[in-house]
Parts: C-alpha cells; sequence; structure tokens
C-alpha cells in the first residue's frame, strides 16, 4: 500500500518583531494581560510595500527544494493553504511556483482557515495514494498581519506572519501520513470571519469605513469549541489507533491560544515535554503554526515517532492527523 510521507520541510519567518511592549502604545493593553490569556510575548510581521504570502512562501518552498535537493522541474504538484492570498487572482501557488522557477505543476491555494495545514496534508496525501504523483508540496501560512486591525484590543495581540512548507513522496514503508479526521460545521462562520472583499459586500468605501477587511471574532464563542473539538478530534484519532499516550511522540497542536493547547494536550493525557509549542515567540500564524512547529523540532524528530497534528479554525474547520515521521531530523 502506498503512503505519504514527509521527506523535508522548510519555512520562513520575516525578520521583524511586534513586542508585547509595542502593541502597548497603540492600545489599550500590556504584557501581563496578553501573556496570562494567550500566552504570546511577540509576533513577527513581514514589512514592505507590495509583499504578500506569497513573499514568504517562496523563500519557504526554496528552502524545501535545497535541504531535499529536489529540482524544480520534478515538482508536480503545490498546495497552498492560506487565508490571506495576495490576490483574488492568480492562486498564491503560481506566483510561488513562478518564484522558485516551478513551470509544469497542478498549482492551487486552499482555504480551510487556521486548519489549512491539516486540509493540505490529506489532499495533499491523496494525489500521493492515487499514484499519479511522486512529489507534491504542501505550503502553509499566512501574513495575518494584513487583516489585524491594531485598534483592537482583543485581536491585535493574536497573529503574527510565517509560512512553512513540506515535501510528500511515496512510501511502501509503514511511515508517513496514517490516518486523518476533518471536521466542517459552517455555523461558526458569524464568530469567526473577516466580512468585506467577498463577493457578498465587495470592497467599498463603506466596508472599509466600517472595518470590514479586518479579522472579526467572538473570543468566548471560538474559544469554547476550539477547545472541545481540538481535544475532542485528538483523543478520537489515537483511540482510533489504538495509540496509548506513551506511544505518542510529539502532539503538535494549532499555535491560538496557550490555554486551549494545554487542554488538548490534557485530554490526551500528555506531558507538557511531548508538545511542540512556539506560540511565545509566533504568535497565530494561521495555517502555519504547525508546519513552523515541525521546522523548529525537525532536528529532535526520529524515523518511526508517532505524531499528532491537531487543529481548529473558521468555518468552523477542526481536525486531527496522525503521522509516523518518515527520516531522522539529524
Amino acid at each position: 500500500m502506498i503512503q505519504a510521507a514527509i521527506t523535508g520541510i522548510g519555512a520562513y519567518v520575516p525578520e521583524d518583531v511586534i513586542t508585547n511592549e509595542d502593541l502597548e502604545k497603540l492600545v489599550d493593553t500590556n504584557d501581563e494581560w496578553i501573556m496570562s490569556r494567550v500566552g504570546i510575548k511577540e509576533r513577527h510581521v513581514l514589512r514592505g510595500e507590495g509583499k504578500g504570502t506569497s513573499v514568504m512562501g517562496i523563500r519557504a518552498v526554496q528552502e524545501l527544494l535545497d535541504k531535499t535537493n529536489t529540482k524544480p522541474e520534478d515538482v508536480e504538484v503545490i498546495i497552498f493553504a492560506t487565508t490571506t492570498p495576495d490576490f483574488q487572482f492568480p492562486s498564491t501557488a503560481a506566483l510561488v511556483a513562478d518564484g522558485c522557477g516551478i513551470k509544469n505543476s497542478l498549482a492551487f491555494d486552499l482555504q480551510a482557515a487556521c486548519s489549512g495545514f491539516l486540509f493540505g496534508l490529506e489532499t495533499g496525501s491523496n494525489y500521493i495514494k492515487s499514484g499519479r504523483y511522486k512529489k507534491v508540496i504542501v505550503v502553509a501560512g499566512d501574513k495575518m498581519t494584513a487583516i489585524t486591525n491594531y485598534k483592537d484590543r482583543t485581536t491585535c495581540p493574536l497573529f503574527g506572519d510565517a509560512v512553512g512548507a513540506v515535501m510528500l513522496e511515496p512510501t511502501a514503508e509503514d511511515y508517513g501520513i496514517i490516518d486523518t479526521i476533518l471536521h466542517t460545521d459552517g455555523f461558526g462562520a458569524p464568530h469567526l470571519h473577516l466580512c468585506g472583499g467577498g463577493s457578498a459586500f465587495p470592497a467599498s468605501a463603506e466596508t472599509i469605513e466600517k472595518g470590514m477587511h479586518y479579522v472579526y471574532q467572538e473570543g468566548q464563542v471560538v474559544f469554547k469549541h476550539a477547545v472541545s473539538r481540538m481535544a475532542d478530534v485528538s483523543a478520537e484519532i489515537m483511540e482510533r489507533n489504538q495509540l496509548t499516550k506513551d506511544d505518542v511522540s510529539w502532539f503538535v497542536p494549532h499555535q491560538a491560544n496557550l490555554r486551549i493547547i494545554d487542554a488538548a494536550a490534557n485530554r490526551m493525557g500528555l506531558s507538557r515535554d511531548k508538545v511542540m509549542i512556539n506560540i511565545e515567540r509566533y504568535g497565530n500564524t494561521s495555517a502555519g503554526t504547525i508546519p513552523i512547529c515541525l521546522w523548529e523540532w525537525e532536528s529532535k524528530l526520529k524515523k518511526g515517532d508517532n505524531i499528532i497534528l491537531a487543529a481548529f479554525g473558521a468555518g468552523f474547520t477542526w481536525g486531527s492527523v496522525y503521522l509516523k515521521w518518515a527520516y531522522d531530523g539529524k
């Protein structure tokens, strides 16, 4: 049976940083308030006129190509999971392909908000399992600062910019993406969305005046559903694959809120030393959080490690992926 295995990972995090102290100068907030509620100390921001998500995607994919010794002409599929495309069209995947010299691939964007990387892995792995494709790149991440309202004290501390990318290749061994559980429930749309700029409310002076081009979030509602659903689906995928807490090498949760992460890990019976957490330094980079964690921890990963990924995002979308790591990070 063919499985799709992650065979390499690249990423790009912008150099510029917005600290909690910087935010204190913009809105009524402080470091203690932010840390106690979400656990974020700083977040990175992509600065520069005309620089969109594709700029980070190109850097991440180029690093991935270099690390895996992959020629651009050998890449067959690029899937870019993002909420912040450079344009309505063409796709950000097309811009990344062009920027990396990839000329003949199937390339498209995928929208599942903060769960985008998981939805991208499921989609990419099925391209591999079909037997038609041998090299599929899943890119995920966002320029969330582009849609953040720095007059809103409840949301502006949350978001940062980053993009990660993984290579998927076929393997006949017992490694790779073993199981996936993904869900969508559209009732969540009113509670977490970006209303302006789409076909329902095209950009106008009125939509700009009303602030409709920024993230809108009802924090308590989102927190409640994120805690329960991310914890439930993580526990479900362990039970479905007969995994105990001792079998799990790493848990990689979406980095939205430290309390949500702790709740999911506790439900799984995992200690903090098995949980990848970098929210303090990067904030919520939406679809980028999980691949950025894998990228940072790559040197610690060992072939055969059982890894559980989990995310929750706008839609609502949520899910979990169980994978066996396919190579020694060192």
